[in-house]
C-alpha cells in the first residue's frame, strides 16, 4: 500500500500539492501562501478561561518512556520539556501523560503524579518555563499556558515490565478481551469511585506544582476513554450515558470542589473505528467480528456527522462543568493508529496503512470544525498535523483563518523539531533536515522496550547504541533510511 501513496517531500509545490489531494478525492484545504510575521493568523493570541495564549500552536502531550521507575522525569525528560519551551508554542497542553497511580501507568518508566514526585515535576514546568523565557525574553511567559496531563491507561496498562501486560478495563469487548491471552480485570465500581478520588487527588498535587491546567484524559482507548463506550456494562458507570459520563462529570465535580483555582481541559476521541489489525499482506484491515453496540463515536453506514453525536452530548455536558477547551483527537494507537496518528510507515507492531495518510488528517481536520461551529465559545486544539510536514504551516493557517480550529496542536513534530512553531512565526524558512516523516521510531522504540525519541532526526538520539537497532527494524520493514 505504502508503494502507492506519494512521499509528502515529494510534492514540492502548491501545484502538485494540491493535483494529488484533488486526483486522491481528499478534502484538505490549504494556504498557497503563508502571512507575514505581522498578519499571520496562527500568531494571534487568544483568550482561553479568562486566560491568554499568545500564539496558535500547542505542544500535545506525549510520553517518552524515560522516566525512572518511581515516576520521576530523567534528564532526558527534563530535555524533551525544555525543548517545548524554545518551540514558540504558547500552549502546552499536558505536555506529558502523567499516571495518578502505579497500575495506570502505560509503561514502567511512565511519569506519575503523587506526594513524592511532586517536586521533580514541578522542576519540569520551570525548566519549560525557563527555556521559553531564554529563548523569548524575559516576560515571555506571560501569555504561555501550562498544564499537565493526567491519566490511567486502563485496558493499555503495563505498570511493571514493558511487555508483560496487566489490563484493567472498563467493559468487556469481543475482540479486544482476545488480544490478552492472559485475562483482563473489569474494574468495579467502588474501583472507580476509588480512581475518581485519585485523579482529584493527582490535579491537587499538579496545581501546588504550579500548573494551570490539568487534561483529565479521555481519548486513545485508555480508561476514561474506554468508559465513555462502556454501554454493556452494568452497575453506575456504564449503560445510559449519564452513566457512562460518571467518571469523567465527578472528577471534574471533584476537582471544582478541592482545587477552585485550577482550570480543567480534556482532550478527548471524538470518533472512532472498529479494531484494526496486520492483514495478511501487513496491510491494516477491519478485526473480524460483532463490536456493534460497542464503542464511543464509532464511525459507521451514517457518515462523520452522525458519529460526532456522541461527542457533542460530552462536550454539551463539559461546558456546563466550565470546560473551556477541548482537544480532539480520534481512535487510538492500540487498535487503530492510521486513524489516531497517521503515518506512511507503521511501528515494529502495527501495519501499513489501509489510505493515503493525508485522508486521515483531513478526517480529524473535518470532525473539528464540525464541533468548533457546534460550539464556537469552545477553544478547540485540532491534531493529526505532523503527517503534513512541510505543509503542515499552509494547512494550519488555513484552518485556523477559516475557524476550523482554534489552535493548532504538535504531537511527534516536536521531536524532530521543536522550533518550528517559532520558524513559522518569525517567517523563517523550514528546516527541512528536522521535519519529521512519520517513519514511527518514535513508538517502535518504546515497543522495544527503549525510551522514545526521533532517532533518525534528533543528533542525541541518532548518536545513542539503539539507533541502529531501531533502524534495522525499519529497514526490514522497507522504510529505509531518511529522506529530506
Amino acid at each position: 500500500m505504502t508503494q502507492a501513496i506519494p512521499r509528502i517531500a515529494s510534492l514540492k509545490n502548491s501545484d502538485a500539492f494540491r493535483t494529488h489531494l484533488t486526483k486522491s478525492g481528499i478534502a484538505l484545504e490549504f494556504d498557497d501562501v503563508l502571512a507575514g510575521p505581522a498578519d499571520s493568523p496562527l500568531g494571534r493570541p487568544i483568550t482561553i478561561d479568562g486566560r491568554r495564549v499568545g500564539n496558535r500552536f500547542c505542544i500535545l502531550p506525549m510520553e517518552g518512556w524515560d522516566g525512572t521507575t518511581t515516576g520521576e522525569p530523567s534528564e532526558l525528560t527534563t530535555r524533551r520539556w525544555r525543548h517545548f519551551g524554545i518551540s514558540g508554542a504558547k500552549l502546552m497542553w499536558g505536555c506529558e501523560a502523567v499516571a495518578v497511580r502505579h497500575d495506570g501507568r502505560a509503561n514502567p518508566n511512565q511519569l506519575m503524579m503523587r506526594p513524592e514526585t511532586q517536586g521533580s515535576i514541578a522542576a519540569l514546568r520551570e525548566a519549560l518555563v525557563a527555556a521559553h523565557c531564554e529563548r523569548f525574553g524575559a516576560s515571555a511567559d506571560a501569555d504561555l499556558l501550562v498544564g499537565l496531563q493526567l491519566t490511567h491507561s486502563g485496558r493499555f496498562s503495563r505498570p511493571d515490565v514493558h511487555d508483560r501486560p496487566a489490563p484493567l478495563t472498563a467493559s468487556v469487548h469481543p475482540i479486544l478481551d482476545r488480544r490478552f491471552p492472559s485475562g483482563v480485570r473489569l474494574l468495579e465500581d467502588d474501583d472507580l469511585e476509588t480512581l475518581i478520588a485519585d485523579f482529584v487527588r493527582a490535579a491537587k498535587l499538579a496545581h501546588g506544582a504550579g500548573f494551570t491546567f490539568v487534561d483529565i484524559k479521555h481519548c486513545h482507548g485508555y480508561l476514561g476513554h474506554e468508559l465513555l463506550g462502556s454501554r454493556s456494562r452494568a452497575g453506575r458507570f456504564g449503560g445510559p450515558v449519564e452513566n457512562r459520563t460518571r467518571f469523567m462529570r465527578e472528577i471534574i465535580e471533584g476537582i471544582h470542589a478541592e482545587v477552585p483555582g485550577l482550570m480543567i481541559v480534556v482532550r478527548l476521541s471524538v470518533f472512532d473505528t472498529v479494531p484494526y489489525r496486520r492483514g495478511p499482506h501487513g496491510t491494516g484491515e477491519p478485526d473480524p467480528g460483532d463490536t456493534s453496540g460497542f464503542g464511543f463515536g464509532v464511525l459507521g453506514a451514517d457518515g462523520m456527522d452522525a458519529a460526532l453525536d456522541d461527542a457533542r452530548g460530552v462536550i454539551r455536558m463539559l461546558t456546563g462543568l466550565g470546560v473551556r477547551a477541548i482537544c480532539v483527537t480520534a481512535g487510538t494507537p492500540y487498535y487503530n493508529p492510521h486513524v489516531q496518528r497517521p503515518a506512511l510507515f507503521p511501528p515494529v507492531d502495527g501495519y501499513d496503512p489501509p489510505e493515503d495518510p493525508l485522508r486521515g488528517v483531513a478526517r480529524q481536520i473535518d470532525a473539528t470544525a464540525r464541533l468548533k461551529a457546534d460550539f464556537p465559545e469552545v477553544a478547540f486544539v485540532g491534531s493529526a498535523y505532523s503527517y503534513l510536514q512541510e505543509w503542515l504551516p499552509n494547512v494550519g493557517q488555513n484552518a485556523v483563518r477559516r475557524g476550523l480550529t482554534d489552535l493548532v496542536g504538535l504531537g511527534r513534530i516536536a521531536l524532530s523539531y521543536p522550533e518550528l512553531p517559532a520558524d513559522v512565526l518569525q517567517g523563517t524558512p523550514l528546516r527541512r533536515k528536522f521535519i519529521c516523516r512519520t517513519f514511527s521510531d518514535c513508538t517502535t522504540g518504546p515497543r522495544m522496550g527503549l525510551v522514545s525519541g526521533c532517532y533518525p532526526l534528533d543528533p542525541h538520539y541518532a548518536a545513542t547504541p539503539e539507533a541502529p537497532r531501531i533502524l534495522a527494524v525499519r529497514t526490514a520493514k522497507g522504510a529505509g533510511a531518511p529522506q529530506i
